[in-house]
């Protein structure tokens, strides 16, 4: 019987000592492209991946936290992120309480570099243009710490709404997420952010070890198909960056198309855009590019980075950072003059009052003044019996697909105000009126998740912040000795055992 050709591919990798379960044609195209390095790259794909996780610094200090946990989770830090941690698979983090209530995000090692070296600063208006399921965006977040704007876009609907779960988990206040096409962004945004995301749609070549999907679906020309869409979305994206704005593009992938070519061909068609690197600041473990893989004559690709899996613990991923040096002055952040009432703008004075009078129930003193003073403000929107709180500096989005409009306050119900789920996630405990500490690894904690009832600690009743170990995880309501579920339905979960395993 004569063997099929996949077969036969299949048996000439085998001798030749190559993963069988790496496609044939992108292990002779690697082997083209790293030469002497080849045969080291090869051998990384025999080494088990390295997991990681990332402190999402609104809810605390990375250094303390890492300390505190170290060897609950077996972390160690990730070279080129200060609140990245690699963790022992064993410790199982997504299955902890933690995982819940926004303290870290479980993100691929090499992911974390995007975000280290675009470094958004407090204020800044930032866009994360192709952000599902969001590990880039709420790393954005984190770095905003509650000031400027943030701007998360997916086009996928079903994409957008695991995005903007992860936002409201994480305690996002300040950020936007939208489900819309680069193009009509990009109409509505003209030269308005200083600093834009693009980890662009790609082969995926970077996550084979990790993803038998991205094996299983690549192609030659997938490569081609993936770098046609990426030159449209940095297009869009450089339209929507102000003069003096920053860009980073990243893929998870070691096809030079779509990295050194991608920017190579860019910067041709845009004079105006420099690569730069990251001012002073060292990122260790990143290679710099070379000059060579289908980069034409563009010596700047020497500053492009790569995440190669033979040279440091994360899977393959490419980053160029770039910086817009056309026009003048600095424009007006707002493509229209402030923000204008569109029909979705709260002017109903009853249910304000309920809103206000709800926020003195839940609030401490101090931050129910400051809630107070949002709370009479234009930025307070409805969409139905939902009201959201609408970032500083956001203009009138009246005509994009809106998933999250901002920070979602509570519902608007019968002669009272309901208090969301993600304000919960969006205080600290000490922001609260009154407040439940439970043991993060205890019984209670996990009764609470499932959707029972947990015990007062004093006499009171109403709402009260129910935290594990410190951290807000959501609403609880005390009458008498005891406190009634409000987490919602849709995110109860059976956790088993919150205990992590024990470390070898």
């Amino acid at each position: 019987m004569v063997k099929d050709e996949k077969q036969e591919g299949k048996d000439a990798m085998k001798r030749e000592g190559l993963p069988v379960w790496l496609p044939e044609e992108f292990a002779r195209r690697m082997e083209a492209l790293m030469a002497e390095e080849y045969q080291d790259f090869i051998l990384s794909y025999e080494l088990a991946r390295v997991h990681g996780l990332r402190l999402n610094t609104l809810k605390g200090e990375a250094d303390a936290w890492y300390q505190q946990n170290r060897d609950r989770f077996g972390l160690r830090p990730v070279p080129w992120c200060e609140e990245g941690f690699y963790y022992n698979p064993q410790t199982r983090p997504g299955l902890h309480p933690f995982h819940e209530a926004g303290v870290y995000y479980i993100q691929e090692p090499s992911a974390m570099a995007v975000v280290s070296l675009l470094d958004p600063r407090p204020g800044d208006y930032v866009l994360d243009l192709c952000a599902a399921p969001g590990g880039k965006s709420s790393h954005i977040a984190s770095k905003l710490a509650g000031r400027g704007l943030l701007v998360s876009n997916e086009i996928h609907p079903a994409r957008a709404k695991i995005l903007s779960r992860n936002m409201e988990r994480m305690g996002v206040r300040n950020g936007v997420v939208m489900n819309e096409e680069p193009g009509r962004l990009a109409d509505a945004f003209p030269e308005f952010f200083d600093k834009i995301v693009v980890d662009a749609p790609c082969s995926g070549e970077g996550m084979f070890r990790k993803d038998e999907e991205a094996r299983k679906e690549w192609s030659v020309e997938n490569i081609t198909l993936c770098a046609a869409r990426q030159q449209g979305i940095l297009e869009n994206a450089a339209r929507m960056l102000r003069p003096g704005g920053k860009l980073i593009y990243s893929t998870c992938t070691f096809s030079p198309e779509e990295n050194e070519g991608q920017i190579s061909k860019f910067l041709e068609t845009h004079p105006g855009f420099l690569v730069v690197g990251p001012e002073g600041r060292k990122l260790p473990g990143l290679s710099a590019g070379r000059v060579g893989w289908g980069t034409g004559n563009c010596p700047q690709i020497a500053y492009t980075y790569r995440i190669w899996p033979h040279l440091s613990e994360g899977e393959g991923h490419f980053l160029a950072l770039l910086e817009k040096q056309e026009g003048g002055g600095r424009p007006e952040k707002a493509p229209k003059k402030g923000r204008r009432k569109g029909p979705g703008t709260w002017k109903d004075k009853e249910g304000i009052k309920l809103l206000k009078e709800c926020l003195g129930e839940i609030l401490c003193r101090e931050e129910a003044i400051n809630a107070e003073e949002a709370a009479d403000t234009a930025r307070l929107a409805a969409f139905g019996e939902q009201i959201y709180l609408i970032p500083e500096g956001m203009p009138d989005i009246d005509k994009l697909r809106v998933i999250r409009p901002g920070l979602h306050l509570g519902m608007l119900r019968k002669n009272r105000f309901e208090p969301s789920h993600a304000l919960a996630l969006a205080l600290s405990a000490n922001q609260a009126g009154r407040a439940l500490f439970l043991e993060a690894d205890g019984e209670e904690i996990r009764e609470y998740l499932a959707g029972g009832t947990v015990a007062a600690r004093e006499a009171g009743k109403g709402w009260i912040l129910v935290c594990a170990g410190g951290y807000p995880l959501g609403w609880g309501k005390q009458a008498g000795d005891r406190v009634k579920n409000h987490y919602p339905k849709g995110l109860r979960v059976q956790l088993g055992s919150s205990k992590p395993s024990k470390l070898p």
